[in-house]
């Protein structure tokens, strides 16, 4: 299984693996008509959905599979802002602003997407009005946690930061094994969590070898493995 980020120099990952979309965050009456007539969409491996500029022309549901987003500043360096699994959506803010996309969205593994258009989405929202209600607390959930990530980028110590990238990991790809220990069903290099913590390398094989030390971190066959999910948490108060 490959690593799910190999970024470059440059590169820096916000924490946000679960972030809120539209179609998780409606009724389920109404998100059953807009996904009723998705069109099914097939992603390889490395293949790009689409660009930063592109019409924002709908959006994705992530049936199987792994996709990145990411922007790309003037100068080139790559900043990834999320990585979503399976249940995630991507490209709802463009399909509901019709402005072009804001982001870049890749596959780090093979995907099974489905597609619903913005097309369908205004159909829908003529029926039921009480669309933009949700849509308001959404916006809103989404301030929140762009001050989250703000204030984490802004006032958190290194060992901060790569607590709260494996903590981000663990809720999004956590599984549970006996002793409350939280195995992270995603290999990943120290790069990656560099990447993803918007630090250097070297600082984030410094910090993992001492918890490894202190047993709060452990390797289980190539994946990392959370051992003291509290003594973390602990790393995150300001």
């Amino acid at each position: 299984m490959q690593a799910i980020v190999t970024p470059r120099a440059g590169q820096r990952m916000a924490s946000t693996f679960r972030p809120t979309n539209l179609l998780l965050d409606l009724p389920e009456r109404l998100a059953a008509s807009l996904l009723a007539s998705a069109k099914p969409i097939k992603l390889s491996s490395d293949q790009t959905l689409f660009v930063a500029g592109d019409p924002g022309d709908g959006c994705y549901r992530v049936d199987e599979g792994l996709l990145k987003v990411s922007m790309v500043s003037p100068t080139g360096a790559e900043r990834i802002l999320a990585v979503l699994g399976p249940g995630s959506i991507v490209g709802d803010i463009a399909m509901i602003d019709g402005r072009p996309r804001s982001a870049s969205v890749t596959a780090l593994r093979d995907c099974k997407l489905s597609f619903v258009s913005r097309t369908a989405f205004e159909a829908i929202a003529a029926q039921h009005p009480e669309i933009y209600k949700h849509l308001l607390r959404l916006l809103a959930q989404r301030l929140r946690d762009t001050d989250q990530v703000v204030a984490a980028g802004s006032f958190l110590p290194v060992k901060g930061r790569v607590a709260r990238a494996l903590l981000d990991l663990a809720k999004a790809f956590g599984h549970e094994v006996p002793g409350g220990r939280i195995v992270i069903r995603q290999k990943l290099s120290q790069t990656d969590v560099a990447a993803m913590a918007g630090i250097a390398r070297e600082n984030v094989s410094r910090i993992l070898n001492e918890w490894m030390r202190s047993k709060l971190v452990t390797r289980l066959s190539g994946y990392y493995c959370i051992e003291n999910t509290a003594a973390l948490e602990k790393e995150l108060q300001l």
